[in-house]
This record gives C-alpha cells, sequence and structure tokens, in this order.
C-alpha cells in the first residue's frame, strides 16, 4: 500500500514538474511577428501598406518579371484558380510581390501582369524596403550571377495564404494539385 503511495505521488511531481517545464518554454517563446509594416507600391504606382493584407482573404506570390517558368506558370494558376472560384471567390485579393525590384518598376511589372490578370496586383519599391518586406514574410529570395553577365533570382515558389487579419493561414504549393489548391482556397474564404 505504501508503495502505491508513494508512485501516485511521484506520478504528480513528474506531471507538475512537466507542466511547469511546458508553461516556463512556451514563455520563452514569444511569436516571430510575421509580414512586418512595409511601405511600397502597386503596379499603377499607387502607395500600398501590409493594411491591404487585411479585411479579405488574401493570396500573395513573390517571384519576378523575368523568371523563365515559375512565376508565369504560378500567375496562370492564380488567374485560373479565381476564375473558378467565380462569384465564391470576389473577395480574395491576389498580390504578385517581387524579389527584383531593381528591374521590377511599377512599369515592367504592369505590362507584365495584363499577361495574366486584371485581379493580381503587382508591389514594388525601393529595393532595401521591397527586401524587408521579403524577409519579413519569410520568403528565400537571392539573386544569382549568369555565365553571361545577367542574372535571375532564386526564391520560394509557393503562394502564401493570408487570412483577413493578414495572418499566415498557410500556402499552395508550385504546381500543387488544382483540386488541393481550390479545397485551400475555399477553406480559406469560409474561415480565414
Amino acid at each position: 500500500m505504501m508503495r502505491a503511495i508513494l508512485i501516485g505521488i511521484f506520478v504528480l511531481l513528474a506531471f507538475a514538474a512537466g507542466l511547469l517545464t511546458f508553461q516556463w518554454y512556451r514563455s520563452q517563446n514569444t511569436v516571430v511577428a510575421f509580414g512586418e509594416p512595409f511601405e511600397l507600391v502597386t503596379h499603377e504606382g499607387e502607395p500600398i501598406t501590409e493594411a491591404a493584407f487585411k479585411g479579405a482573404p488574401t493570396a500573395v506570390f513573390f517571384g519576378f518579371t523575368h523568371c523563365p517558368d515559375v512565376c508565369p506558370t504560378t500567375l496562370f494558376e492564380m488567374q485560373a484558380w479565381l476564375d473558378e472560384l467565380g462569384e465564391d471567390g470576389t473577395e480574395l485579393e491576389a498580390y504578385f510581390v517581387t524579389v527584383d525590384p531593381e528591374r521590377d518598376t511599377p512599369e515592367v511589372m504592369k505590362t507584365y501582369l495584363e499577361n495574366f490578370s486584371e485581379r493580381i496586383t503587382g508591389i514594388t519599391g525601393e529595393p532595401d524596403k521591397v527586401a524587408e518586406m521579403v524577409k519579413s514574410f519569410r520568403i528565400y529570395s537571392r539573386k544569382v550571377e549568369l555565365e553571361d553577365g545577367g542574372y535571375t533570382m532564386d526564391h520560394t515558389a509557393s503562394v502564401m495564404l493570408l487570412d483577413r487579419d493578414g495572418d499566415f493561414f498557410g500556402t499552395i504549393s508550385y504546381e500543387e494539385n488544382t483540386e488541393t489548391a481550390m479545397a485551400k482556397l475555399r477553406r480559406l474564404i469560409e474561415e480565414g
């Protein structure tokens, strides 16, 4: 009997220690902000801030206009998703943020986006401000020098989904199955 009581006390002490450790660990790991404030411009040359990502479900893709395949493919897919959503997707906002602001001026982005959609808004600006935004959204991008003296950009190829508060909701991977992508978008619209 005494042995059972001692085991019970030991189990309670172990549980209490585990709970205290968990609470301490959680208090030490504060959430890092996602998507810091920014001040950039649209492809129309209009000012845009992080406020644009609030109030409606949002899909954001980071890329560049000189991209040979990933970016045009993703932008065509985004337009196809918007078309398939139809009336259900009227409140969904879509953005294309450049990772190459040195070449992607508002004029260049406007001409480029005219090939894909009237619903996708381009975002660019001063290179240092764009770099800060890209970093705050935890997007990978890196300039890669080419042998001919030019360059290309390596970058994250996923579409980021943000809820109505501008918080991270999920991603759609590059060339993800259409049915899966549509299910994620519908869930974003309904829940986000």
